[in-house]
């Protein structure tokens, strides 16, 4: 019993995981995590803020 609610429990943090991914795609987002993936300058290639900031 055990097992399946591990396996139950990974599985809900493994979708929720993959339909964040999903939804910030959709979004236009370059860099998911980044801050400022929606409006970053150098989105086109992905994004180098945190580069480009320091």
């Amino acid at each position: 019993m055990t097992d399946i609610i591990l396996i139950v429990i990974l599985a809900v943090i493994v979708a929720a995981a993959a339909a964040y991914v999903i939804r910030a795609k959709k979004k236009g987002q370059k860099c998911i995590g980044c801050p400022h993936s929606g409006s970053c300058p150098s989105a086109q290639s992905g994004c180098r803020c945190h580069s480009e900031e320091k």
